[in-house]
């Protein structure tokens, strides 16, 4: 029980976060939408009391006009009847305080009051940035031109959620700003396009053209800056860059001209798509092994390989709770092993694993392995609860099943970790284990290296979102109420290196997980060690 609270502490480190990113859990993001429901509604009620608020002012000063008109026609005839005057007197010292305590009235105070409760659970600058990111993150992995996504058009679906003239701009922007000249171009690109083919907005050509040039020149691609910059000092020839620009990047280019012996040729008028220039590479060795997998290409289970998997029961080696019901294995790879089970969760299990999680989602972190602080990290998009046995007999019930499954004890494992991912959530390349640079990973739990991983998958994803290991090009598919099982470590401790496995990104749909890390305390006994470091 102590070594349990002792966990918890850490689990509650774990999965601390700011109010921020909220977008990396679909989950609550939900919840979102139901706020916004209710701010409509309390918009049309401020509306309507506004409404409410004119018309009477309205009807005062149709009154007053009409009185007004009679009165200004002959002042002094007017005021000579007695009941004229007392009730001019009255009026400007009781009804036009009225009037003036009506217009004072302020029906959005309602509204506002609304508003304040519920702008603390609100995306703030850095939710709409990270949402802007994913979907160019999306639009990387699954090689979605702009123009498809901006028209709602992903693989295997078709909505009405566009992106206009201002989204794209904003998502260039976005871009700009953090020095992604990539993503940037290929979002001005597509709001340029748009504004051009007629699409209404309040967004400047001027302005799109100031971004995209630049963006362009820090491609390299100076004929096309030039020609760009050009169109924008035709629109606006007292742009305050855009003729300095010009002239530099004239200069650039004919140095670059003369130095090469070359003849200038005008800048392509082909439109800047996905392709037209090189992505640039990042901190990730096997981004494109990675990527491609997550498509669904470059998996290398030939038929060869395909004909060494079987199905069969489980009954845990005769395991009491499996006997009569066991449970049914498949093979996903040959080597390393893994395995999926069927029919690991029901339905009402995963249902209240989500009700006991929702409340404890909390941005996922990882662990540096230069420092051993636990960080968020941009590879890493998703939000996470601990759950423990104690919680609820379901989580008990839970992690009976795994121990009887796997043949491992799980009272050293860590609690039961459940994930959901949100836009474009990830968790890129990485293991399981720790390795020999980063000894002391788990030395605070004093039960070994993470020797195994047990994954559940708790709902279908209707696109995106495998499992894929780039190292030996696998790809396993969550399927809801199944889970997969692989070991990390072979038998003489060592890290199985070939078990580098990555979460792709989400790309329609909700992706809800629950994984149970084994460690290799009190498997001594269940899992002897090998004769050879590769056993």
């Amino acid at each position: 029980m102590r070594m349990f609270l002792s966990f918890v502490l850490w689990a509650l480190l774990c999965c601390w976060t700011t109010q921020a990113e909220i977008f990396t859990s679909i989950s609550q993001m939900t919840d979102l939408i139901y706020t916004e429901k209710e701010l409509v509604q309390s918009l049309r009620e401020y509306i309507k009391a506004e409404e409410s608020k004119l018309a009477a002012v309205k009807s005062w000063a149709n009154k007053l006009d009409a009185l007004t008109r009679v009165s200004t026609s002959d002042p002094e005839g007017y005021l000579a009847h007695p009941v004229n005057a007392y009730k001019l007197m009255k009026r400007l010292n009781t009804e036009w305080s009225e009037l003036e305590t009506l217009v004072l009235q302020n029906p959005s105070d309602g509204f506002i009051s609304n508003m304040s409760i519920h702008r603390q659970y609100f995306p703030d600058a850095e939710d709409e940035t990270g949402a802007a990111k994913a979907l160019m993150r999306l639009q990387d992995t699954y090689q979605l031109d702009s123009e498809a996504f901006s028209k709602g058009k992903l693989p295997g679906m078709h909505s009405n959620a566009i992106l206009t003239v201002e989204d794209c701009f904003d998502m260039g922007k976005t871009a700009y700003n953090d020095a992604d000249y990539y993503h940037a171009v290929l979002w001005l690109q597509q709001s340029l396009k748009q504004l051009d083919g007629g699409e209404e907005t309040e967004v400047s050509k001027a302005d799109i053209l100031d971004y995209l040039s630049y963006s362009v020149y820090q491609m390299g691609d100076l004929p096309r800056a030039i020609e760009l910059t050009r169109r924008l000092v035709a629109i606006d020839p007292s742009h305050q860059r855009a003729g300095g620009n010009l002239r530099y990047f004239e200069r650039l280019l004919f140095k670059q001209l003369n130095e090469l012996k070359q003849e200038y040729e005008p800048a392509s008028e082909e439109p800047i798509q996905l392709g037209t220039y090189d992505r640039p590479k990042d901190h990730l060795p096997e981004r494109d092994v990675y990527e491609a997998l997550c498509r669904g290409e470059g998996v290398k289970m030939n038929e060869a390989r395909r004909s060494r998997l079987f199905c069969r029961y489980q009954d845990g080696e005769k395991n009491p709770r499996l006997l009569l019901k066991p449970m049914k294995e498949e093979d996903e790879w040959d080597s390393p092993h893994i395995v999926r089970y069927l029919n690991v969760l029901s339905d009402m299990e995963i249902e209240k694993i989500k009700e006991l999680a929702k409340p404890r989602l909390a941005r996922a972190t990882v662990r540096d392995p230069k420092t051993g602080v636990l960080t968020t990290a941009n590879y890493r998009v998703s939000k996470s609860a601990w759950l423990e046995g104690e919680d609820d007999p379901v989580i008990a019930g839970v992690n009976q099943r795994i121990e009887d499954i796997t043949g491992l004890t799980v009272d050293t494992a860590e609690l039961l970790q459940v994930a959901n991912y949100g836009v474009g959530g990830q968790y890129e390349p990485h293991y399981d284990f720790s390795r020999k640079d980063e000894p002391d990973a788990f030395k605070r739990l004093g039960t070994g290296n993470r020797v195994a991983t047990f994954l559940n998958y708790m709902s279908d994803v209707e696109a995106g979102g495998a499992t894929v290991f780039p190292d030996f090009g696998a790809a396993i598919w969550p399927r809801k109420g199944t889970a997969v099982f692989w070991y990390n470590l072979f038998k003489s401790g060592e890290g199985d290196y070939r078990t580098r496995h990555a979460a792709c990104p989400v790309l329609v749909g909700s992706k809800w997980v629950s994984n149970k890390w084994i460690h290799e305390r009190g498997q001594e006994f269940r899992r002897p060690c090998g004769m050879t470091e590769v056993d």
